[in-house]
């Protein structure tokens, strides 16, 4: 079973709601989700936020964030995560924003960058990662990594305290 058969089980079994926050994916998790049958039962929707003005309308994520932080941060992931679970109203919420190249690198931030934080009742975590290679495979690397943090969200759910 892949990932997102796994994780579509888990959240069918545990009757709970996603919705996701995308940047550098540009939706390829969203898409990825909605192609499982029955998503419809756990998947609510999700904001495909490439432009700051965008974070910043549709899920919260404060300006002044975006101004010390810049977009590809921990704490705009952060932000990302916890808009999106309120505006959705879901049990988690995953955001991804990150470098895909070829372009916009930079010393401080290259290309293969990503924040991606998963927000649960909980609280709201952030995930820093470095993926190597070309646009594709650093996009494809964010969806697999977002999928294992959401299983790891719902796994520590399960767990009693």
């Amino acid at each position: 079973m892949n990932q997102s058969t796994r994780l579509a089980a888990q959240l069918a079994e545990q009757g709970l709601s996603l919705a996701t926050a995308e940047s550098c994916t540009g939706g390829g998790l969203s898409h990825l989700l909605t192609s499982i049958p029955g998503a419809s039962a756990f998947f609510v929707g999700g904001i495909i936020a490439y432009q700051n003005d965008i974070k910043e309308r549709f899920l919260g994520v404060p300006k002044q964030v975006l101004q010390d932080y810049g977009a590809v941060s921990s704490q705009t992931a952060l932000a990302m995560a916890d808009g999106c679970r309120s505006r959705f109203g879901t049990d988690i919420a995953v955001s991804i924003t990150g470098i895909a190249g070829p372009g916009g690198g930079s010393a401080e931030k290259p290309i293969g960058l990503v924040y991606i934080a998963v927000a649960v009742n909980q609280g709201t975590r952030a995930t820093e990662f470095f993926f190597s290679g070309q646009r594709e495979q650093i996009r494809n690397a964010a969806i697999s990594a977002a999928l294992d943090l959401i299983l790891e969200a719902l796994n520590e759910r399960r767990r009693p305290y």
